[in-house]
């Protein structure tokens, strides 16, 4: 009997990295600078209000598109962070940002559309573009733009739309306004939809980051709950949407995935808790300026680290492959950290990425055998 039904008709590339957090796992005393998910509780309210959601039994689904309540808030905070006034009707609540970006790729490809994105960036953006059909258009970046796209680089390439991150996984870089909104009138001139990863706003911690709203109120523009409010686990992203977008976006979600969970919506409610968020955004802060003058000492980091928690390191003094180098240093030393092949091709495998996702004293553990182990293999 043929198994050939069994072959895969989309080619998914795998994360390396979670083939690391496997082998980690092995040994009792890995230091973690892999995985990108904060350490930090949330707002203390949102327990409370889980734990409440939870006894007051709010298992039924909500409507596609959000709790109406929780779309108001996020509302109020754009008018708040961002002095943008956003109709909570053209808010989409999803499960999680990866559900958002399907949404979006959706909404806006068809088979054989070319979706523009950086090299490096985030590598879900290529497979959810698989996923849907389209083509990708990886377009080198690196230090000499502070690894950012400009108009100029987008001259020639026919696009349908283009997908950017900012704060940047993984070099931590932001778009400056003018950056931002030079590629949006780029965008909206030459008719390419813009697809804004905003993230990691909130997680900025010298200036204020600007969403794309600000200069063009057709963008798509995507944000969540798991990194800055610190809430990875409950799954819960959400999406603004030009009007015209959201009944279709509406009906993508119904067939996709019904509602983002109830439970994390009403724990959502309590989410924005600026003081506590400041907290957050501080310690994060901390940590990066620590452990940027720590790995300087051995590696160059070529990405002004503006936002997130990640520090794109060079460390084609010590090898040339950075995926093996990985390898080497989780089984010698027990320091799991994330190979740079995986947000892309260019020159990536001279690249290792480290989150600062942990506390002080669990990093400092792993500077401690970093150093020692450099030292002894020179």
């Amino acid at each position: 009997m043929s198994e050939s039904f069994l072959k895969p008709v989309r080619k998914i590339t795998p994360f390396h990295v979670m083939e690391l957090v496997r082998k980690a796992q092995r040994y009792d005393d890995t230091v973690h600078f892999e995985v990108g998910q904060p350490d930090l509780p949330p707002p203390p309210r949102v327990r409370r209000a889980l734990a409440e959601a939870v006894e007051e039994g709010r298992f039924a689904y909500t409507e596609s598109l959000g709790l109406r309540e929780l779309r108001e808030r996020i509302a109020a905070h754009y008018l708040h962070d961002y002095g943008v006034e956003v109709d909570p009707g053209r808010i989409l609540v999803t499960p999680g940002t990866s559900l958002a970006f399907m949404v979006a790729y959706e909404l806006l490809l068809g088979p054989g559309d070319r979706l523009g994105m950086s090299d490096p960036s985030y590598p879900c953006y290529k497979n959810f573009a698989t996923m849907v059909n389209a083509e990708t258009v990886t377009i080198p970046i690196g230090p000499e733009t502070n690894y950012q796209l400009t108009p100029k680089m987008l001259e020639g390439r026919v696009l349908k739309a283009l997908h950017i991150p900012s704060p940047s996984n993984p070099t931590g870089t932001l778009y400056r306004p003018e950056a931002l909104k030079a590629l949006t009138e780029y965008c909206a001139t030459e008719g390419i939809a813009f697809i804004s990863d905003e993230l990691y706003h909130g997680l900025v911690y010298e200036e204020r980051a600007h969403t794309a709203l600000e200069f063009d109120e057709n963008a798509v523009v995507i944000n969540g709950f798991s990194k800055y409010f610190c809430m990875p686990g409950l799954r819960l992203g959400w999406m603004i949407l030009p009007e015209a977008l959201v009944r279709p976006a509406e009906l993508i979600a119904q067939n996709l995935y019904i509602s983002a969970p109830t439970l994390s919506q009403y724990a959502a409610l309590e989410a924005f808790d600026y003081g506590y968020l400041a907290e957050v955004r501080e310690e994060f802060r901390r940590r990066r300026d620590w452990l940027h003058g720590e790995l300087s000492q051995f590696f160059e980091i070529d990405a002004r680290p503006d936002g997130a928690f990640y520090l794109w390191c060079d460390v084609s003094k010590y090898t040339d492959d950075a995926m093996a180098f990985s390898e080497e240093l989780l089984e010698a030393i027990h320091i799991a950290v994330t190979p740079g092949l995986d947000f892309g091709a260019n020159g990536t495998e001279r690249y290792l990425r480290f989150a600062y996702t942990r506390s002080m004293e669990h990093m400092s553990e792993g500077v401690e055998r970093l150093k020692n182990y450099l030292k002894e293999r020179r």
